[in-house]
């Protein structure tokens, strides 16, 4: 970890030597989520509720999960610019210096202006806890900040999962922006409004759902039951990223340079 906070200050005393620029770029990564938001407040506004769920309700998915998207954004992005460290050769460096390679790739590439987007996420995520008429208790706050760190290890993981292909192909695959928008414009909604075959893809597959709407129910009180079962379900965020561990693993073992 120690490594891990050196790269960042070094990514932000980089970063800051363009101030101007920083600071354009990260308020504008504050206003393009908020018309993603507005677009989910219009819609309420006009039908009232969707499916049994307020605004507010669904405010408060839309902020877990977009939580948990810009931290990955911000501190994983290496792992999304990992192709060009391979087609350039600079994979082969990191590999004989005595540290892990996942931390490395981790510190490659930081972007602070992501911060932009972590701000509006907890604006509408304390807007939205604020005005629901939910008790809210530690274990619920346990739970919500479980959620945001379980969301973000899944994102995390695909990205990992995204650049351990290009160990194989070399060049980056767009399948992983796919998943990765795909999976944030789904789980900012309640999974119930989708067709069932998109719930168990987005349960027991790439498990958005177990760390917004499942564990959400618990939180908002809609459970009929077995509350510690919902209060566990973002521990599936921490399994699918050692799964996507076990795979760069794989994938760094098989790894060829690109000279060889």
């Amino acid at each position: 970890m120690k490594l891990f906070f050196r790269y960042m200050s070094m990514h932000f005393r980089s970063q800051m030597q363009y101030r101007a620029s920083f600071w354009m770029i990260t308020f504008g990564n504050v206003l393009v989520p908020f018309a993603a938001f507005a677009g989910v407040y219009f819609l309420f506004g006009r039908f009232g509720s969707l499916q049994g769920w307020t605004l507010y309700e669904a405010a408060l998915c839309f902020g877990v999960i977009h939580m948990a998207y810009s931290l990955s954004d911000c501190f994983a992005r290496g792992f999304d610019t990992f192709a060009e460290l391979v087609a350039g050769g600079d994979f082969d460096r990191l590999l004989v210096r005595p540290r892990g390679t996942v931390v490395q790739v981790l510190g490659s590439k930081i972007d602070f202006t992501r911060f932009g987007h972590m701000l509006q996420a907890a604006i509408v995520l304390g807007w939205a806890a604020s005005r629901l008429p939910a008790e809210w208790t530690l274990a619920k706050a346990f739970t919500l900040a479980h959620m945001v760190a379980g969301g973000t290890l899944i994102f995390t993981g695909v990205m990992m999962l995204a650049a351990t292909m290009c160990f194989w192909t070399i060049e980056g695959l767009e399948i992983a922006n796919i998943v990765i928008d795909g999976g944030r414009e789904m789980a900012q909604y309640p999974l119930h409004i989708y067709h069932r075959a998109v719930m168990i893809v987005c349960t027991f597959v790439i498990p958005f759902g177990c760390v917004s709407y499942w564990p959400l129910l618990y939180v908002l009180g809609k459970t009929d039951g077995n509350a510690a079962l919902y209060m566990m379900m973002p521990l599936a965020g921490a399994l699918f990223f050692v799964f996507s561990l076990l795979v760069w693993r794989l994938g760094v073992r098989r790894y060829r340079s690109t000279g060889s």
